[in-house]
């Protein structure tokens, strides 16, 4: 258990700036020049996104008399993130700039903050947090492994290009938003009983976007730009309560510990956010939070909200509840430090319908 005085101190990492809406990204080259004098620049990005919006990004940095430097990756490894820093340093790059999906984004948080350089995010698809927030996820073992990185000093975030992609990812973001409530309600918990800080402010502004989440899902809708938008900016709204906080407590709780908890169990994991949102479901049970109101904000967005619909076996997710709480021991919430029984699992499972 720590002290209020070591809680209280912790360093606030936040975007300096933030565009968002359609063709933006032809202004990526403006926001380089703006934030930099380095005549060089990295550019993580995937081969499929090149196709959509990554040669307008470079053609954009490019006219801004910045030279580009581009790498292209297939995942986020510590392989990758090593590569990266590598070229970052042989470049002599004074910024990089993370231009896809979430594997691409994490790879230039860490080996941009492993170089110390400044980078960019230019998200592609709105499935998660991580486009705003400083923390990253490696694939390391089989498994997924959250690490400190570094917020973006800017975020350039295409409404178009975000609106074309699979409406699943969108639909995964609003389920990684939705979990918020969840971890909030952890966050307090841990703080009540004495193991940690709680910071109002970050947990009012994550639980904001969730809420703005729950109100709008009748309007989030497969390829609608302005549905598009509003789980980007409330996606951005939520990493950068994790800045204010100093932590991803705001957005990490229970139904994230269970996300986790799959990706080591289930053969073939769905997308985290579609995780955390049958997550919070079941968290929301437990916390005697209105469960209901999130299953249906997710079902009307046509997010999962039962392991049929994520693609699991009942037998997954029950283990993985019943394993959750061992996923980063030291972040207390509603799972405490035992866990559940298997039949409470089974129970707590079929009671909020996500198994039959």
């Amino acid at each position: 258990m720590t002290s209020e005085s070591e809680d209280a101190t912790h360093r606030m990492q936040l975007p300096g700036q933030v565009l968002i809406g359609p063709g933006v990204v032809h202004q990526l080259g403006e926001v380089c020049r703006t934030l930099t004098s380095s005549p060089r620049a990295v550019l993580i990005s995937d081969k499929s996104v090149m196709k959509i919006i990554g040669n307008a990004a470079v053609a954009s940095i490019q006219k801004s008399k910045i030279d580009v430097e581009l790498l292209l990756i297939k995942r986020a490894t510590r392989e990758s993130v090593e590569k990266a820093r590598q070229i970052i340093k042989k470049q002599k790059a004074g910024l990089v700039v993370g231009c896809g999906g979430g594997s691409v984004i994490d790879v230039a948080k860490l080996s941009s903050a492993r170089k110390r350089q400044p980078f960019i995010s230019v998200p592609t698809v709105a499935s998660h947090d991580g486009l705003s927030s400083p923390r990253a996820s490696i694939k390391q073992g089989g498994t997924s492994v959250s690490i400190d990185g570094q917020s973006p000093i800017a975020i350039v975030a295409d409404t178009r290009v975000v609106a074309q992609a699979p409406f699943r990812f969108t639909a995964a973001g609003c389920g990684d938003l939705i979990s918020n409530i969840v971890a909030v309600r952890d966050w307090k918990l841990a703080h009540t009983l004495g193991y940690e800080y709680y910071g109002e402010y970050a947990a009012s502004l994550s639980l904001m976007s969730a809420q703005i989440i729950m109100e709008r899902a009748q309007t989030i809708k497969p390829k609608d730009e302005q549905g598009a938008r509003v789980v980007l900016e409330a996606l951005i709204a939520s990493g950068i309560a994790m800045g204010i906080a100093g932590s991803s407590r705001p957005a990490s709780g229970s139904g994230h510990k269970f996300s986790h908890a799959l990706d080591q169990i289930a053969p073939k994991p769905a997308l985290h956010g579609e995780q955390c949102g049958v997550g919070a479901i079941m968290m929301a049970y437990l916390h005697g939070i209105e469960w209901d109101n999130l299953k249906h904000a997710l079902a009307t967005i046509g997010a999962p909200t039962t392991a049929k619909q994520l693609g699991l076996k009942r037998k997954h997710i029950i283990e993985a509840l019943k394993e959750a709480h061992k996923i980063n021991p030291k972040r207390y919430t509603i799972l405490g430090d035992r866990g559940l029984t298997e039949a409470g699992a089974e129970r707590l499972a079929r009671i909020t319908g996500v198994i039959d």
